[in-house]
């Protein structure tokens, strides 16, 4: 992404691979991977790379190791001169998988990253993200995403990071059904989008979809709303109501914040989904009611039963296709195409006229935490769109708007752990979070990482490339 106002979709990557077999091995992985999204640039030898190297048109070059050993007397010297050349590219070095010295030699002379050939795309379109993350490089993870007109392309979800694609796949593929629906993440994720996205590919999707959130309604008053109620049952209660249950009858029921509910209400729904039927408050007689449920919690529904705050019986009658959305920060490719889609929408509603971010936005923007996840980065963004007349948003305006990150600092707050307090992590993963953070907190070098460690540069390389074979198995 050269500016501001092109398409987040716009990603040259360079392969510099002198083996032919090789090289079309690759690009058949990439381009089945990313398709349209990406450009793919070849050469055969370092030399004949240099002239597109320094054009600047690359924002990923993938180099292996033994071709571009014509740029210098060693692979240390090759890839120094090459690191050098690439300017704002991310580089990788790519080589056969017991290249372990050749591979630390480049890496200590300015590669930011090393991957085993055969390259996969969705291996290659992770480390992407950690890298650009790693080093503010928000156009190396447009790759990810299509364009902003064509983002948009599955029932009000906004994003082709490979997180969302199977949250798609998944929603596809259990809508047909009747079953439950369970999902969970956090605040502003998109359960409600997630929920409706499940009724309109379902049978049931010209039949009506009624949503409910047991969080914002008074626990006296949250019987009636989904049992509904006789006229006369209770003071006020002039005519004949219907609740939310039986509105939905036919179609689908979205229970959000399900944990928040009484737990005697918690065992009337239980007896709801058992017999299939309702009575409303002041009546003895029952109804038939055919309704597909889908509930969502903010929370570690298993903590809740846990806690004896949600019964567990009922737990295990609505757990049965379960959803788990993703928190934007672990899927920065689709930070640019929600802030382009936003910018776009609340432009028209307001009347004005923007034309993109600035990159400076753009490398803040997916550096982000995003704790309030894609519902802070939509208001974000709206008040950008209230506050100035239009044009390129630069970093100015976006850090005027954001008032969320001035509150933390004003706050002291510290940043949120990455994972839960009281979990025991196994020993692996404990030494992956530590040799991470010291890669972060030394910009990716890992000769200056494996130093403070005081361990070898060569062990923090096996210990990825293990990573990497284990999360691949």
């Amino acid at each position: 992404m050269q500016s501001g106002h092109q398409s987040v979709a716009d990603v040259t990557i360079l392969l510099i691979e002198s083996n032919a077999a090789a090289s079309r091995q690759t690009e058949a992985a990439l381009t089945a991977y990313w398709g349209d999204a990406l450009r793919l640039l070849r050469c055969a030898s370092g030399r004949d790379a240099i002239p597109v190297i320094r054009s600047g048109v690359a924002d990923v070059i993938l180099a292996d190791l033994s071709t571009v050993c014509d740029l210098g007397q060693s692979s240390e010297a090759a890839f120094s001169r090459l690191a050098q050349m690439a300017r704002s590219a991310l580089v990788i070095a790519l080589s056969d998988g017991d290249s372990v010295s050749a591979a630390v030699e480049a890496l200590r002379a300015g590669a930011h990253d090393f991957l085993a050939k055969p390259v996969a795309g969705a291996a290659l379109a992770a480390r992407l993200e950690e890298l650009g993350r790693r080093h503010g490089k928000a156009r190396a993870l447009g790759c990810e995403a299509a364009v902003v007109g064509a983002a948009n392309d599955f029932e009000g979800f906004v994003g082709k990071s490979p997180q969302m694609r199977a949250i798609y796949d998944q929603i596809t593929r259990i809508a047909p059904s009747n079953a439950p629906v369970f999902i969970t993440g956090e605040s502003g994720t998109g359960k409600e989008v997630s929920a409706e996205a499940l009724h309109k590919r379902s049978p049931r999707a010209e039949r009506p979809f009624i949503a409910i959130n047991a969080a914002a309604i008074p626990r006296e008053l949250m019987e009636s709303e989904l049992f509904g109620a006789a006229r006369g049952a209770y003071t006020g209660a002039m005519v004949e109501r219907h609740g939310a249950i039986e509105a939905a009858n036919g179609g689908t029921l979205f229970l959000d914040e399900i944990g928040e509910m009484d737990l005697s209400l918690q065992s009337k729904l239980l007896r709801f989904l058992q017999t299939g039927t309702i009575t409303r408050i002041g009546e003895s007689s029952s109804r038939a009611v055919d309704v597909r449920i889908v509930c969502a919690t903010n929370r570690n529904p298993m903590q809740l039963v846990s806690e004896k705050k949600f019964r567990e019986d009922l737990f295990y009658r609505l757990h049965v296709l379960p959803i788990h959305l993703p928190p934007l920060r672990q899927r920065p490719g689709d930070v640019m195409p929600l802030a382009l889609n936003f910018l776009e929408r609340f432009a028209q509603e307001e009347g004005k006229d923007f034309n993109g971010f600035d990159p400076d936005v753009a490398d803040l923007f997916v550096a982000r935490e995003w704790p309030g996840n894609v519902r802070q980065l939509q208001n974000l963004v709206r008040r950008i769109v209230v506050m100035f007349d239009g044009g390129l948003v630069n970093a100015t305006m976006a850090n005027a708007a954001d008032i969320e990150s001035r509150a933390e600092i004003a706050s002291g707050r510290k940043p949120r752990s990455s994972g839960p307090s009281g979990v025991v992590l196994p020993m692996w993963q404990q030494e992956q979070r530590i040799i991470e953070e010291a890669l972060d907190a030394y910009g990716g070098n890992i000769a200056k990482a494996a130093a403070a460690l005081e361990i070898s540069p060569s062990t923090i390389y096996r210990k990825r490339l293990g990573w990497e074979r284990q999360g691949a198995a």
